[in-house]
């Protein structure tokens, strides 16, 4: 089963006095990277969400953030005792001032003391992080369920291509092998007039050598290898794509088996139709391998 690295879930909750909203995404990387952005007041939040996470995700860039808010309800206003001290205080030397000045002064309520500045402020209430803790990482498992589902529905869709991508790859091998066999004339009338040319001049030369030397023609020529390891290979991935484990890696490093054959296969062709075929083969090896990158 195929996973897709790129994944977003999202989720609101509530208690205990607050309100929050969980995000999690995630995209293509070579290994295993996790960001949090969440409240660092909140006591063994982020050592349980690492964890939670790592159990589920094992391979893409991902980024998990927290949103906490206090309800408006859980706030209000009290009087600061020291604050109000400094206002009295304030207020009497004023008052001793103005008398000695002779300076009538208007009657001062209790609430022109109150909404002086600083006299109230707003009061927190306690909080029990513990519950907090509790009722935040109640709600996680749904967030990663969320994503993961995500991740696995587009994986399905990737799966999809790179099989059908793999199908080209088997059917392009396929024309290579009959290419190879239609071009074996050819090939056979070449390395007879390479070894007429070595043989006029062979008088002196040595035989090992020459023998060394109609050898590596014929080696050069021999595609039989390079399409044999190119069925391996889609075999090996057909195989992997129907497991349900983590794969990324082994189908990146597939593709990088595939480029190489069909490079080899290109260069020892000595045929348009072979070489055509085999610049096939790698064009949709690339366009599988662009595809694989964002397999988990």
């Amino acid at each position: 089963m195929v996973n897709s690295m790129t994944g977003y879930a999202s989720q609101k909750g509530a208690g205990g006095g607050f309100s929050w909203m969980w995000e999690l995404r995630s995209v293509n990387a070579r290994g295993f990277d996790l960001r949090l952005r969440v409240p660092d007041w909140v006591e063994g939040l982020e050592a349980q969400i690492r964890k939670s996470v790592t159990q589920n995700v094992t391979r893409g860039n991902v980024t998990i953030g927290l949103k906490l808010t206090r309800d408006e309800a859980d706030t209000g206003e009290a009087i600061d005792p020291e604050a109000l001290a400094r206002v009295l205080d304030d207020l009497k030397a004023v008052a001793a001032a103005a008398e000695t000045a002779g300076l009538p002064l208007s009657p001062i309520t209790a609430a022109d003391i109150l909404s002086l500045r600083g006299v109230m402020s707003a009061a927190t209430p306690e909080t029990d992080q513990q519950a907090l803790l509790t009722a935040l990482m109640a709600d996680l498992p749904a967030v990663i369920a969320a994503f993961s589902a995500m991740r696995q529905s587009e994986g399905a869709a990737l799966g999809r291509v790179i099989a059908n991508q793999i199908d080209q790859i088997a059917a392009l091998t396929e024309t290579a092998a009959a290419q190879a066999d239609d071009r074996k004339d050819a090939v056979a009338a070449r390395l007879k007039d390479n070894l007429a040319r070595i043989l006029e001049n062979a008088d002196s030369a040595d035989p090992d050598r020459v023998a060394q030397e109609l050898a590596l023609i014929a080696v050069k020529a021999d595609v039989t290898e390079e399409l044999d390891r190119l069925r391996t290979h889609v075999d090996a991935a057909r195989a992997l794509l129907s497991q349900p484990a983590v794969m990324g890696r082994k189908l990146d490093f597939l593709a990088q088996e595939f480029n190489r054959e069909a490079n080899t296969l290109c260069s020892k062709s000595q045929s348009a139709a072979l070489t055509q075929t085999g610049l096939e083969l790698k064009a949709v090896i690339d366009q599988m391998r662009e595809q694989i990158q964002n397999v988990e």
